[in-house]
């Protein structure tokens, strides 16, 4: 029986997402009606039949905590092994936080001693994808390999935005070039990797006396590993679907992407079940005179209003005369009477009360931070509440927590934004 221990990497903050990870960590990140990120990995974990599983937590975990709980919605509430939550180390004096994911997997390998694994799954919680782990072990068992690392073919034009791995015919890791500028390959790493556990050990740590390193898999490990020739580090292509949503365009093509008629991701696929841990609701409704078109209509949602292209999460309300065109609405958020939404990401427990108007105007830079927010998506930050009457632009972002006398003006142009002011 081969043993394997899966780490999740759960601790990210997620930047580039902006508001939307402001009071969570990335994980947590709601996706796709229902689920959370990191509900893709679990799920993969336990489809692939791996049950000691390990998730390692630092920023603002309390959202992501209370969703895995005792992973009873993945099967993984069991007394020999499980799910196990692991924040930073705490020692008898002090509290270290992790300084990368190496070092947060160093300061867990305890856990992974205690299991007796053979193998190690370092996964990230933040991607969206559907990966039979066994696959990946098959191939790293059968090259006899040190480390193996799942990576996928990207068009040469992208490569330079990724980790590239250089290989032989045999598929051995011979150079790793990080986001280079000159890339001398497309086979670009997903952050998915497994390890023997004793060689793993040693290098990390080895990396961990390493005054200069960072403790980061992507930056340290690997390359040394490769740089060193320390072991034998194999390319795993795959091939299915494999999604980076840690950018705010890209977490909006990616929901909208599921509306289409033929999804390239199937969330109800009965042979490769996704699970994941929400509150009970009612079905969904949807009024007689309301119109839903190419859209997903999640529990607990009343409707009646026009949505077309659109994504609404658990519980959304959309009163009569409201039109939402290739928008999220994530869960319990109000949307009142005569607004119209298009291209707009609606984090949790907004409302938004009667003849609003977002996502509309001319396109502009947005003034706050064009690197986060741009492509024509207005954003909104949870728990904001969203006055009468009010017209915001393209491009535009509201943080969390909003309120209506934060609201100096009932027009906020194209490129604008509005923070609470505590």
């Amino acid at each position: 029986m081969r043993k394997v221990t899966a780490m999740i990497l759960a601790g990210g903050q997620g930047t580039r997402l902006g508001v939307l990870t402001e009071k969570i960590a990335k994980p947590a990140v709601p996706f796709g009606g229902k689920y959370r990120l990191i509900d893709f990995t679990l799920s993969n974990c336990v489809n692939s039949g791996i049950y000691r599983i390990g998730v390692l937590t630092q920023y603002k975990p309390h959202v992501l905590t209370k969703h895995i709980g005792i992973g009873k919605p993945w099967d993984l509430d069991r007394k020999d092994g499980g799910v196990t939550i692991l924040p930073p180390y705490v020692g008898s004096n002090e509290s270290e936080w992790y300084k990368g994911t190496a070092n947060a997997v160093y300061q867990n390998l305890e856990f992974i001693e205690e299991s007796d694994a053979d193998y190690v799954l370092i996964l990230s919680g933040d991607h969206v994808y559907a990966m039979d782990y066994n696959d990946l072990l098959d191939f790293h068992i059968l090259k006899g390999a040190d480390g193996t690392i799942a990576c996928m073919e990207v068009p040469l034009e992208e490569a330079s935005r990724f980790g590239i791995m250089v290989t032989d015919l045999d598929g051995r890791i011979v150079e790793f070039q990080e986001k280079p500028e000159k890339p001398k390959s497309n086979l670009a790493s997903l952050g998915i990797y497994i390890f023997n556990y004793d060689f793993l050990k040693k290098v990390l740590e080895e990396d961990e006396r390493n005054e200069r390193s960072s403790h980061d898999f992507g930056k340290d490990i690997i390359p040394r590993i490769v740089r060193e020739n320390l072991g034998k580090l194999y390319a795993f292509k795959f091939e299915g679907y494999w999604k980076d949503v840690g950018t705010i365009k890209s977490y909006w093509e990616s929901n909208l992407e599921l509306t289409s008629p033929l999804p390239p991701l199937n969330l109800h696929d009965p042979n490769w079940k996704f699970f994941t841990h929400t509150e009970e609701m009612p079905p969904s409704y949807v009024s007689p005179t309301a119109e839903v078109m190419n859209s997903i209509i999640s529990e607990g949602c009343e409707v009646y209003g026009k949505v077309e292209n659109s994504v609404l999460f658990q519980g959304v309300i959309v009163e009569e005369g409201s039109h939402i065109i290739n928008s999220i609405v994530m869960t319990k958020t109000f949307i009142g009477r005569n607004c119209y939404l298009e291209n707009v990401i609606v984090a949790e427990n907004v409302v938004i009360g009667k003849n609003v108007k977002i996502g509309v105007g001319e396109d502009k830079k947005n003034k706050y931070d064009p690197r986060v927010y741009s492509g024509l998506i207005t954003v909104i930050g949870m728990d904001s509440v969203i006055p009468d009457n009010v017209t915001i632009g393209k491009n535009c972002v509201i943080g969390v927590d909003v309120t209506p006398s934060d609201f100096e003006s009932r027009v906020l142009e194209s490129g604008g934004y509005i923070f609470h002011r505590r």
